[in-house]
């Protein structure tokens, strides 16, 4: 059986026995300008031919989408699950519906989606990038959409950006570890790049440990899936400095996970053996044995936030760039404990 085609407001006109200009007027909220029986017979049209008119189509005729376009570098990472959150509840809020973009940390899938998110009219675009090429940025200016970056800069482009206040959590972070007695930290992320996030932890945490010269402070580059290559650095780190105290830094929850795995395949034990401290608060952190420490991201803020303000120069709001940052919370367990 072939499917019906889908009503359109001509027969819904038809239905109602009345014209289009009419059907428009009641769709767009003018419904004092119609009569009585008017309106039950447009309610009862609508309802016996189940009427669905096209948003999109309406949207485009008033120039307006109320659509805001989502780029996210890696939607399975429980940090970009916890910032779309607050995406969704202040487009929800705010009258807009996102639509939502995963690149899984491919440059290429970036461009592709930026086009794909301007042949749908998006009024603002929320990214969290990869590290978009030049093309890409050239397409972006040329555009004028607005934009808000969450987490990561683009190198060389003014924009708006939110995210965490990272030279202050992984400050806060090494303190602590300092402060339990540790005397050999290691800061484990994935390749640097130009990811601005892992640079300025990185920055931050050997700025900190130069207050502290009795300290050792170690830091290495690891593929997050490259389980042998995480199993060697940690092995190696743990023999260099066998006898004393020593704990890893892991700059994001990504990378906590495969720390977790990699000890227990090498035999070591967070909190006994080795500390560990981890960026992002995982949901199985503190079920995992003594408990994993980590460090918080208000992370459903930084999506309500990012869309506050793609809100604010959609409605055309022109001051300077601005880059807004929230702080993070030390959630103390016992992979760190003296």
């Amino acid at each position: 059986m072939s499917k019906p085609a889908r009503a359109t407001i001509s027969d819904v006109a038809k239905a109602a026995k009345t014209g289009k200009t009419s059907i428009s007027r009641y769709l767009n909220g003018e419904k004092h300008l119609l009569s009585e029986a008017l309106l039950a017979r447009i309610e009862q049209a609508i309802a016996d031919l189940d009427y669905r008119p096209s948003l999109m189509a309406r949207g485009l005729k008033r120039g307006r989408t109320r659509l805001i376009g989502l780029i996210i570098a890696d939607i399975t990472n429980p940090y970009s699950v916890n910032v779309l959150s607050g995406i969704e509840a202040a487009c929800r809020e705010k009258g807009f519906t996102p639509l939502v973009c995963n690149t899984n940390n491919e440059v290429d899938q970036e461009l592709h989606y930026l086009d794909l998110l301007r042949s749908y009219q998006v009024e603002g675009i929320v990214v969290n990038a990869v590290g978009m090429r030049e093309e890409g940025l050239n397409r972006l200016q040329q555009s004028s959409l607005p934009m808000v970056l969450i987490d990561r800069k683009i190198p060389e482009f003014a924009c708006d950006v939110v995210g965490l206040d990272n030279v202050q959590a992984a400050t806060t972070a090494t303190e602590h570890l300092v402060e339990q007695g540790f005397e050999a930290i290691l800061f484990l992320s994935e390749p640097l790049g130009m990811v601005n996030t892992r640079r300025e932890r990185l920055s931050a945490f050997r700025a900190t440990l130069e207050r502290y010269p009795g300290t050792i402070a170690e830091n290495a580059e690891t593929p997050l899936h490259e389980a042998g290559q995480i199993d060697n650095i940690l092995r190696q780190f743990h023999t260099r400095h066998r006898g004393m105290r020593k704990a890893v830094i892991s700059a994001n929850g990504a990378l906590t996970l495969q720390v977790a795995r990699s000890l227990k395949r090498i035999g070591l034990h967070w909190g006994s053996d080795i500390g560990l401290l981890g960026f992002d608060e995982l949901e199985w952190a503190e079920l995992a044995g003594v408990g994993i420490t980590t460090l918080k991201q208000p992370t459903w803020q930084i999506g309500y936030a990012a869309v506050e303000q793609v809100v604010r120069r959609i409605e055309g709001v022109s001051d300077a760039v601005r880059e807004q940052v929230f702080s993070g919370e030390l959630i103390v367990r016992g992979s760190t404990a003296r």
